[in-house]
C-alpha cells in the first residue's frame, strides 16, 4: 500500500521545500514540491519529513541487558525488544548497535557479562524479523583486555558485524586522560572507589601491552572482510596517523580540536556525540562537539548513550550555532550512511529504502508524528 505525505517540509540534501513525498514498501515512489490533491493524501500540516534516522554508534542496548548496576536482564530477547522501540522512537531506522568486546577496565566489568547475550539476542530478533528497524551491530575492540581475540573469535566472520572501532581506554590516555572524570564514571557504573583503584593500577601497567598485541591482529581479521575501521577518542594528531596506518576510515568522538582538524585533513570521516551538543559540552572534559561543527570539522553524529539527542542535536546546532537544517540533517542522516557504504538510505530520493521520519518543533524540542521503516509504520 503506498502512502502520500503531502502539505510537508521536505528536508533535501541542500535544502527545505514544501512539498510531497510517496512511499511504499518497495521504496520512496516520487518526490514533488507542491501540495498534493490525491485521495488519501496526508496532509501533514507543514510538518517536518527527513530521511530515518542512521546511528552508528549507541550503547543504549547496554542499559536494557543490565538496567540497574550487576542486575542482568534475564531475557535478552525482550532487552533487545525494548531497545528497538526506543531507537524507533527516537526516529532511528538503521542502528549500529555498540557491543563491547574486551573490558576496558577489569574483568568485573558488565560488559563482558552480557556480551555474548547481546549478540546472541541480536542475531534471533534480526532472524525472526520482530525488530520494528535495521539492526546491525558494531564490534566496539577493547584493545587493553588481555582477552580481546579469544572474545571476537567466535563472531569474526557474523555477518551482523559491518562496523568495527579500535578502543583503547588506558587510563591517563584518550578519553580518560583526566583521571578524576575517570573515577566518576567508573563509580558511577557501580565500582567501588577500592576498586576502580586496582583497575587504574593493572591497566596501566598492562594495557600498552595488551593494546600492542591486540591492535595489528585485530585489524588484519576485519579489514579481511573489507568491514570500515573507526578509531575512537584521537586526542593528537599521532593517534590519527596510527588510525590512518591501520586502515581507518571514521575519527569517532575525537576529544580535541588537534585531532579533528588532523582527521578531518588526512580525509578521515569525523563523528561525535549528540548529547555533547545537547549538554554544552563532554561529560568526559573532551571538545565541544558544536565547535567542531562550527569549525567545520564535524561530518556525522552519535545518539551515544541518549537515543533522543540526535534530533535534539540538529535542532540546537540550527536554531543556536547557525548550521543550516539540511545540513545539519544530514549529520544523523545521509553523511553517516555515506560514511557506512549504505547507498540505498539516509536520502529522500526515489527509489530509495522508504525509511522516513515526520517531525515538528515545539521551541527547542524536536516532536515526533510518525517513523516508516521500509515503508511501515515503525512509531
Amino acid at each position: 500500500m503506498q502512502t502520500v505525505l503531502t502539505n510537508a517540509k521536505l528536508i533535501l540534501e541542500n535544502e527545505v521545500v514544501t512539498g510531497t513525498i510517496a512511499f511504499d514498501a518497495n521504496g520512496i515512489t516520487a518526490v514533488d514540491q507542491g501540495k498534493s490533491s490525491l485521495p488519501g493524501a496526508i496532509d501533514v500540516g507543514g510538518d517536518y519529513v527527513a530521511p530515518g534516522l542512521v546511528e552508528m554508534h549507541t550503547d543504549n542496548m547496554e542499559k536494557h541487558f543490565m538496567p540497574r548496576p550487576k542486575v542482568f536482564w534475564p531475557n535478552g530477547l525482550a532487552a533487545a525488544l525494548v531497545h528497538d522501540a526506543q531507537m524507533a522512537a527516537a526516529g532511528v531506522t538503521t542502528v549500529y548497535d555498540a557491543v563491547c568486546a574486551g573490558t576496558p577496565f577489569s574483568a568485573k566489568d558488565y560488559r563482558k557479562d552480557i556480551f555474548a547475550d547481546v549478540m546472541k539476542s541480536l542475531a534471533y530478533g534480526k532472524r525472526e524479523n520482530v525488530f520494528r528497524i535495521d539492526h546491525r551491530i558494531h564490534m566496539r575492540c577493547e584493545l587493553t583486555s588481555p582477552d580481546l581475540l579469544k572474545d571476537i573469535e567466535p563472531y569474526q566472520d557474523d555477518e551482523l558485524v559491518q562496523l568495527v572501532s579500535l578502543m583503547d581506554h588506558t587510563p591517563g590516555q584518550r578519553q580518560w586522560r583526566n583521571l578524576e572524570h575517570l573515577k566518576t564514571y567508573a563509580v558511577g557504573n557501580g565500582k567501588t572507589v577500592a576498586e576502580f583503584e586496582e583497575d587504574v593500577e593493572v591497566r596501566q601497567r598492562e594495557g600498552a601491552a595488551n593494546v600492542a598485541k591486540n591492535w595489528q591482529a585485530v585489524v588484519d581479521i576485519f579489514r579481511a572482510r573489507g568491514i570500515p575501521l573507526a578509531t575512537h577518542d584521537d586526542t593528537i594528531p599521532e593517534h590519527v596517523e596510527e588510525g590512518i596506518a591501520s586502515g581507518a576510515v571514521i575519527s569517532e568522538f575525537p576529544t580535541t580540536i588537534e585531532a579533528a582538524a588532523a582527521a578531518k585533513q588526512a580525509g578521515l570521516a569525523t563523528v561525535a556525540g549528540a548529547p555533547n551538543v545537547v549538554r554544552g559540552g563532554s561529560h568526559s572534559g573532551g571538545v565541544s562537539v558544536s565547535e567542531l561543527a562550527e569549525k567545520g570539522l564535524l561530518d556525522g553524529l552519535s545518539s551515544d548513550y541518549v537515543p533522543a539527542s540526535l534530533l535534539q542535536a540538529v535542532v540546537k546546532l540550527n536554531a543556536g550555532h547557525g548550521i543550516a537544517l539540511p545540513e545539519a540533517m544530514g549529520m544523523v542522516t545521509w553523511k553517516v550512511a555515506d560514511i557506512l557504504g549504505l547507498r540505498d538510505r539516509g536520502h529522500l530520493k526515489t527509489g530509495l529504502r522508504a525509511d522516513l521520519v515526520r517531525f515538528k518543533v515545539l521551541g527547542d524540542t524536536p516532536v515526533l508524528a510518525a517513523v516508516w521503516s521500509q515503508g511501515e509504520r515503525a512509531f
